[in-house]
C-alpha cells in the first residue's frame, strides 16, 4: 500500500458531487426521548466523480488512473472544488488565514490546519497535503518570504530557526484531499454513440 502524489484530474474533479461525512449512534430511549454519541471524532469525506465525465476521453482518463492505482490499493490527491483553500472560496490565500501553531523558542516545527468555526463551536482539521507554491507564512503577522520550508506530502511547516517564545504563527494554503477509490471495479456503459458512462466512481478520504 502506497500513496500516489499525484492529483486526480480537475477537469473531472470539478463535476464530482460530496463532502463531509460524520458517524452519530442515536439511541432512542423509552420516553421518546433520544440519546446521541459521536462515533468518530473528525469527518470524513466521501465523493462521487462519476458526475464530472463528460466525453468518452473522460471516461478514458478515470479508467486509466484507476488502473494505475490498482483500483483500492494506491492513495491519490483530490481537489474538492468546494473546500480547497485556507479563506473563503472567492479570496485568495493570505499568510494571516490559520493559526498554526505559538512559537516556544525551541519548536521549528508545525503542523498546517484549518478552522471550522460556527456561533462558539470550532472543530480543527488537520492538513496533510497542501499544494506546492501555495503556502505562505507569518510571524506575527509579518509575511516570511524564506527561513521555512512546507512539506506537501505531510503538511507540515518547519523553520530555520524556531520562532520566539509568544510568537503568533500563522498560514495561508490550498490543499488537496488524500483519497482513494473506494471500489475495485468500474461499472462501464458504452451507449450507442460510443460516449460511455460509469454509474458512480466512488472516493473515500484517507485518514492515517
Amino acid at each position: 500500500m502506497a500513496f500516489h502524489e499525484v492529483r486526480f484530474p480537475d477537469n473531472i474533479s470539478r463535476g464530482a458531487r460530496g463532502g463531509p461525512e460524520r458517524r452519530t449512534q442515536i439511541v432512542e430511549l423509552a420516553s421518546g426521548d433520544e440519546e446521541r454519541n459521536a462515533s468518530w471524532a473528525n469527518s470524513r469525506r466521501r465523493y462521487d466523480v462519476a458526475y464530472g465525465i463528460r466525453r468518452a476521453d473522460d471516461l478514458a482518463t478515470v479508467v486509466a488512473f484507476f488502473e494505475a492505482r490498482n483500483g483500492r490499493l494506491h492513495g491519490f490527491r483530490f481537489k474538492d472544488w468546494g473546500d480547497y483553500k485556507s479563506c473563503l472560496p472567492s479570496q485568495t490565500p493570505a499568510s494571516t488565514d490559520q493559526a498554526i501553531g505559538t512559537g516556544d523558542g525551541t519548536m521549528t516545527a508545525f503542523q498546517l490546519v484549518k478552522r471550522y468555526a460556527s456561533g462558539s463551536q470550532t472543530w480543527v482539521r488537520t492538513i496533510t497535503k497542501p499544494v506546492a507554491g501555495t503556502v505562505r507564512v507569518a510571524l506575527d503577522g509579518a509575511e516570511q518570504l524564506g527561513g521555512w520550508t512546507a512539506d506537501t506530502t505531510t503538511g507540515v511547516v518547519t523553520f530555520t530557526a524556531a520562532p520566539g517564545s509568544g510568537v503568533a504563527i500563522t498560514a495561508g494554503f490550498e490543499f488537496d484531499v488524500p483519497v482513494r477509490f473506494d471500489t475495485d471495479a468500474l461499472d462501464v456503459t458504452l451507449d450507442h454513440e460510443r460516449l460511455g458512462s460509469i454509474t458512480s466512481i466512488p472516493l473515500l478520504e484517507l485518514r492515517r
